[in-house]
């Protein structure tokens, strides 16, 4: 039996309202997705009824904070199905845990002449930290390139690999094109080197079912608010045997064991990655997320959003000047497109006219972009509360569009 997707837009206060006298059609769903009433309330119930910090009190608000907070990191645990809570790290979002990596793993495992991989899809997130480390350290950044159909080449990969390589970071789906990588056979051959592997999940995170010991990563970064959870929060999963020997990202309170003015000892994962008060109203509403997603089912929502895709792919493909960008075979739900020569802002804009809201740009994928030949994209990406009515209402303004240009 499918979704009840009328259902579960009702859940959605935010997509009940007009942009410019026409009903909203909210197809930025790889930028952030819409919140559903739970996680609105589940905020406002902590601020209302369990505000204190968390771990130290001696008095309910701080037991009950405490308690809501670490139940948020188990039910990630089990979301991403990492063998203990502790591994579990959170952070501001994805591109804070790389950065968090590309800090500390630097400090203890890269010297001048080793070999850092990445892909030519990546964000600008998972490309700036490793020209850092680099530049610092004297280390050297490779880059695996991609097909025209935006798919990493492998073959090329295995040859990038050395026994100089320490770390492979790579996207485990493309933010600008869609592309699935072939995760699991990186990890294995970066492993093969003895190289660590970390995957950038801000966006699988949301439309794959990841489980973190099988894929064998040594971290995986996502983000909250991609997940219809709150901005500004992120989780970092790491192996604890790894995250041991690396140094501590930060430091301050709650991070420590003992402070003396002649010597610090650092506390255990998770605490030694978690200096100062978290944010901790979102971590707790950041659960009702999680909640809602495992009472669809991830099976089911990836069903809907992949039938959203292929019938996007139909409907776009008639109208005349529309150039997909991305056509890997494996893709979540992203399509990035252009139509004829007009910029993309351009086409945004008109879109938006009619309460189509999508986004445009280099989609902080410059490099990519420079691979593609191309300034930017248009990109509509689907959700579980999209539906083929509203991809008709793109259709239909993407036409009216093509024959603006067309004249």
């Amino acid at each position: 039996m499918g979704l009840d997707i009328e259902k579960i837009r009702g859940l959605f206060p935010v997509l009940h309202q007009e942009v410019h006298g026409k009903p909203l059609v909210y197809f930025d769903n790889a930028a952030t997705t819409q919140k559903p009433q739970a996680v609105l309330d589940a905020l406002t119930n902590y601020y209302q009824h369990d505000n204190s910090n968390i771990h130290r009190g001696a008095h309910a608000l701080a037991d009950r904070a405490t308690r809501y907070f670490e139940e948020t990191r188990e039910a990630i645990q089990h979301f991403i199905n990492a063998r203990e809570a502790a591994e579990v790290i959170f952070t501001k979002g994805t591109t804070e845990g790389i950065n968090l990596v590309a800090s500390t793993f630097r400090r203890k495992f890269v010297e001048k002449g080793d070999e850092i991989i990445i892909s030519t899809l990546e964000h600008h997130s998972n490309i700036v930290p490793w020209q850092m480390l680099c530049e610092e350290k004297g280390a050297i950044l490779k880059v695996i390139p991609i097909n025209e159909a935006g798919e990493i080449l492998f073959e090329e990969f295995e040859k990038l690999l050395s026994p100089k390589t320490k770390l492979v970071s790579i996207v485990h789906a493309s933010n600008a094109l869609g592309t699935i990588n072939p995760v699991k056979q990186v990890i294995d051959a970066a492993h093969a080197v003895g190289a660590k592997v970390l995957l950038d999940g801000a966006q699988s995170s949301s439309h794959l079912n990841i489980d973190v010991q099988e894929l064998d990563c040594d971290f995986f970064a996502f983000s909250a608010h991609k997940l219809y959870g709150p901005t500004g929060l992120g989780c970092l999963y790491g192996k604890r045997e790894v995250f041991e020997t690396m140094p501590p990202y930060q430091g301050g309170g709650e991070m420590i064991k003992e402070v003396t003015f002649e010597k610090t000892t650092y506390n255990e994962i998770p605490f030694k990655f978690e200096a100062g008060t978290p944010n901790i109203g979102d971590v707790i509403a950041f659960k009702a997320a999680i909640d809602f997603i495992n009472e669809l089912g991830k099976d089911a929502i990836r069903a809907h959003e992949d039938e959203l895709l292929s019938y996007a792919n139909e409907q776009l493909s008639q109208i005349k000047g529309f150039l997909p960008v991305g056509t890997a075979k494996e893709k979540v739900s992203v399509l990035s497109f252009n139509i004829n020569a007009m910029h993309p802002y351009d086409v945004g804009m008109m879109l938006d006219a009619n309460g189509i809201a999508v986004r445009t740009g280099h989609h902080c994928t410059q490099p990519l972009m420079k691979r593609l030949g191309l300034e930017g994209t248009v990109r509509a990406s689907f959700s579980v509360y999209n539906s083929k009515s509203e991809i008709d209402k793109l259709a239909e303004g993407l036409s009216r569009i093509a024959r603006i240009k067309n004249k």
